[in-house]
């Protein structure tokens, strides 16, 4: 293990999402100390990235999640102090962080994706129902773990939830509502791992479905026939090109109920706790939680999947 120098796990920040980066960087930091890997847990919001260099750190594992741990900013910070850190890069991070950015990339491509339009506080919220439909997703463009998301049933709740969901990012998304089931596939180097089904006891697949409820069901193998899974695998491989996306990552993706598949999102830094997919699909392909996380880390020597 010596070949991994002195490791910062970053963990924690200042976005909404620190519980769960906390959370995922426990697990993670526990991983590696019992590989033998000479890591240490380090949060930016209790100390400047400088000290990554006076502390004499040789490579960072990166699971901060949300707008600076995701979104390219500790990224560049990174390349500027010449850590190598794992997941995406600069480019691929500031654009799968934005939603809006990352489905325009999608469009240009014709991959597959929910009808969307771009809200504001004056829109026409009829002519918004009128094309996408009922119900209709609102949510903020640069946010993660489904937080200000909210699933809309009227055209009289569509004012309210933007209002909600202007209080995350001043981009704010309405997405047509696509219902044949919700999946993600990971993406490890240049493999995708086994797809996942979810299926949440909630409304829909929400902040505490994600990490704190018992009730989400996953299934891993997710029932898919095996072609319609290999032409996902195809569509996930394009769209994480598409952003730039190296080492590890996530797209999620929607089937409607004629099983014709939309891609949703993409997630440049996936969870780790005990509730999150990525794991999950690693097990299903034969690795252990320990063995996805020197996986991951290799990738900072320059050893892809």
């Amino acid at each position: 293990m010596k070949k991994y120098g002195k490791v910062a796990v970053l963990m924690g920040g200042s976005s909404s999402e620190r519980e769960i980066s906390l959370m995922s960087g426990a697990g993670v930091l526990a991983a590696l100390l019992a590989q033998g890997v000479d890591a240490h847990k380090f949060d930016p919001a209790e100390k400047p990235l400088s000290a990554l260099k006076t502390e004499g750190f040789d490579r960072a594992f990166l699971i901060l999640h949300g707008p600076f741990g995701e979104d390219g900013t500790v990224q560049g910070a990174l390349e500027v102090l010449g850590i190598p850190y794992t997941g995406c890069g600069v480019m691929a991070s500031a654009i799968g962080m934005d939603k809006l950015r990352t489905k325009l990339v999608w469009k240009a491509l014709d991959l597959p994706i929910p009808d969307f339009v771009l809200l504001h506080a004056d829109s026409d919220w009829n002519a918004v129902a009128e094309r996408l439909g009922l119900p209709i997703f609102v949510k903020p463009a640069c946010e993660g773990s489904s937080v200000g998301v909210i699933k809309v049933k009227s055209v009289e709740e569509l004012a309210t939830a933007y209002a909600e969901a202007s209080k995350f990012d001043d981009v704010v998304l309405a997405e047509q509502f696509i219902g044949g089931g919700e999946y993600t596939a990971a993406v490890l180097g240049d493999q995708v791992l086994p797809a996942i089904k979810i299926e949440p006891a909630t409304e829909f697949y929400d902040y505490d479905a994600k990490y704190f409820r018992d009730d989400t069901v996953y299934r891993c193998p997710c029932g898919l026939p095996a072609d319609v899974e290999a032409q996902i695998a195809h569509y996930v491989k394009r769209a994480f090109w598409a952003i730039g996306g190296t080492s590890w990552g996530r797209v999620d993706f929607l089937m409607d109920e004629a099983g014709k598949p939309y891609l949703l999102e993409v997630n440049t830094a996936p969870g780790m706790t005990s509730h999150s997919l990525f794991p999950m699909a690693a097990r299903q392909a034969g690795m252990s939680y320990e063995d996805l996380v020197l996986r991951i880390l290799d990738t900072t020597l320059g050893v892809e999947g």
